[in-house]
């Protein structure tokens, strides 16, 4: 076998690892991602009756529970940033 022929095996050895570490990462990231999009759907359904309740009782603990509720929509902004980064 030539130096040539012990030189592409090598560098295709360490592509085939290269590639099967980033496969496992990925896989490990998309069920990451998963897992945040499943919490941000329950955030967000939470989210929408919080509002629904503040609408329907606009007295005076409703800037509270607003001011509540823009920080819960923040995070869920953020969750989603995340997400679409992954992907």
């Amino acid at each position: 076998m030539s130096e040539y022929d012990d030189t592409l095996k090598k560098i295709l050895a360490k592509l085939e690892e290269e590639r099967d570490e980033l496969k496992l990462k990925f896989g490990l990231a998309k069920l990451e991602s998963r897992e945040e999009w499943q919490d941000v759907s329950r955030k967000l359904e939470r989210l929408r009756g919080r509002a629904k309740v503040v609408q329907d009782e606009a007295g005076e603990s409703s800037g509270d529970v607003g001011a509540a509720l823009e920080i819960l929509g923040d995070e869920l902004k953020a969750a989603l940033n995340r997400i679409r980064e992954v992907l």
